[in-house]
C-alpha cells in the first residue's frame, strides 16, 4: 500500500490534479495505440500483397534466367555490365511520433536502357533484366513496409506498457490518495462540527445558569 499523503486541502488539490493528468495521459496513450495499430494493420495488409507480387516476380524472373542461361550460356559476364544500385534514398514520416521510413529510388536513365551489348545476347536476357529490375523495386517497397511495421510494433508495445502503468498503478494510487484525504478531511469536519456543537451547548447552559 502506498504511503498516504498528509490530509490537507492543498494535498487534496494536488492529488486531484495528478489524477486528472493521469486519466488524460491514459486517454491520449490509448488513442495513440489505436492509431498506431490501425496504421500497422494497413501496412501488414499491404505487405502481404507485395509479398505475393514478389514471390510471383522472383519465380518469373528465375524461369527467365534459366532460359537466358540456356540460350546465351551463363550470364555472369553479362550481369557484370549492369551497374550497382546506388540510387536508394531514405527519408521518413512521422505517425504519432513514430518515425516511419520512406525509401525511394532514383528514376535515372540507367533503368531505361540496357547496359550490355545486344549483338551477343537475345531477348531472353532483356527479359531477365526487366524482370529482376521489377523484383528490385518490389523488394525496396517491401523492405520499407516491413521496417515500418517493426517500428510501429515496438512503439505499440511501449505505449501499451505506459498505458497499463497509468491504468493499473498510477490512476488507482491517485484515486486512493484522493479518497483517503477526502475521508480524513470529512472526518475532521465532522469532529469540528461536533466540537462546535458541544461548545455551543455549554455556552447556552452557562448563559441560562446566569
Amino acid at each position: 500500500m502506498a504511503v498516504q499523503a498528509v490530509p490537507t486541502k492543498g494535498n487534496l488539490m494536488n492529488a486531484k490534479k495528478s489524477l486528472a493528468l493521469a486519466k488524460n495521459g491514459y486517454e491520449l496513450l490509448d488513442r495513440k495505440r489505436n492509431i498506431l495499430i490501425r496504421e500497422m494493420m494497413t501496412l501488414i495488409d499491404h505487405a502481404n500483397t507485395i509479398q505475393k507480387k514478389i514471390d510471383s516476380a522472383y519465380e518469373e524472373a528465375y524461369i527467365a534466367l534459366q532460359t537466358a542461361n540456356i540460350t546465351n550460356g551463363f550470364c555472369e559476364d553479362i550481369s557484370n555490365a549492369v551497374p550497382l544500385e546506388n540510387g536508394l534514398h531514405l527519408e521518413s514520416r512521422s505517425v504519432m511520433g513514430v518515425e516511419i521510413p520512406i525509401l525511394t529510388m532514383d528514376e535515372t536513365e540507367k533503368h531505361n536502357f540496357l547496359h550490355y551489348g545486344t549483338r551477343t545476347t537475345n531477348s531472353a536476357v532483356d527479359k531477365v533484366y526487366i524482370l529482376f529490375t521489377r523484383v528490385k523495386v518490389l523488394t525496396v517497397e517491401l523492405a520499407e513496409i516491413e521496417n515500418s511495421v517493426y517500428r510501429l510494433a515496438v512503439s505499440i508495445k511501449k505505449t501499451q506498457k505506459r498505458a497499463n502503468a497509468l491504468k493499473n498503478i498510477m490512476i488507482p494510487r491517485f484515486e486512493e490518495t484522493v479518497k483517503f484525504i477526502t475521508d480524513a478531511l470529512d472526518e475532521k469536519d465532522r469532529e469540528e462540527f461536533s466540537r462546535l456543537k458541544v461548545i455551543k451547548r455549554k455556552k447556552l447552559r452557562d448563559s441560562q445558569q446566569k
